[in-house]
């Protein structure tokens, strides 16, 4: 196995951004969990099968391929052969991927793809149970938070980018709504790892987060005596 670099934290904490910027500051592969159960989400949705209904999502799960693939620095994200990078983050898949993704079914069916990602490479991955489920083992493990009211204003930032007008009290309410779902739910809840670094994000601009995250990384690898 290559050296594992664990990134948790709630939606809107920047863990994408940071990241990939860590990543190619390191030379090392990013994995983006989360745009996996965007997928399984999207395909959910396109075939009118809701969460409770699990005989349905069961068959989806049978047949359903993901790829994560690099062009140049931009993620191609591919579901059954379909590039799906700009359609799994709209508002419809936002609303409704935390549900999914607390699947039981989904979960089982996702984390060991997750797991043979690391198997001969060095790869820093995020998501919200990397440290605690997917990788319980990994080099480094890093929490990633922030105050959801500057998660709310980044989101709109982000949705305002891309040309979406919601208003910030509902990114608000449904950041709220989703944070509830993935830190209550029965099946590898958000929750920082004993073992895992904080880094609290709200008053830091990119770059300091940047800075820090590598900072650690660095201290913890010669700590352990590896090295990238």
């Amino acid at each position: 196995m290559g050296i594992v670099i664990a990134i948790d934290g709630p939606a809107g904490s920047g863990k994408g951004t940071i990241t990939k910027l860590v990543a190619e500051k390191l030379g090392i592969v990013n994995i983006d969990t989360g745009a996996m159960y965007r997928c399984v989400a999207l395909d959910c949705l396109n075939k009118n099968v809701m969460p409770e209904e699990l005989d349905k999502i069961a068959q989806i799960l049978e047949h359903i391929d993901i790829q994560l693939l690099r062009e140049g620095e931009k993620q191609i994200v591919l579901l059954n052969g379909q590039d799906v990078s700009k359609e799994i983050r709209t508002e419809r898949v936002d609303a409704a991927v935390a549900k999914y993704a607390a699947i039981k079914i989904v979960r089982d069916k996702i984390t060991p793809i997750q797991q043979k990602m690391g198997d001969d490479r060095n790869i820093i991955m995020e998501g919200r149970d990397i440290g605690t489920i997917v990788f319980p083992n990994a080099d480094v493990k890093i929490f990633l938070d922030c105050s959801i009211e500057e998660r709310a204003k980044r989101r709109y930032k982000q949705n305002t980018e891309r040309g979406l007008n919601t208003p910030y009290e509902e990114i608000l309410s449904s950041l709220i709504e989703r944070n509830k779902l993935e830190t209550e739910r029965e099946v590898a809840p958000l929750v920082k790892a004993e073992d895992a670094i904080l880094v609290d994000s709200s008053k830091l601009n990119i770059q300091e987060v940047t800075d820090r995250v590598l900072k650690i990384i660095e201290e913890e690898l010669n700590r352990k005596g590896k090295k990238i």
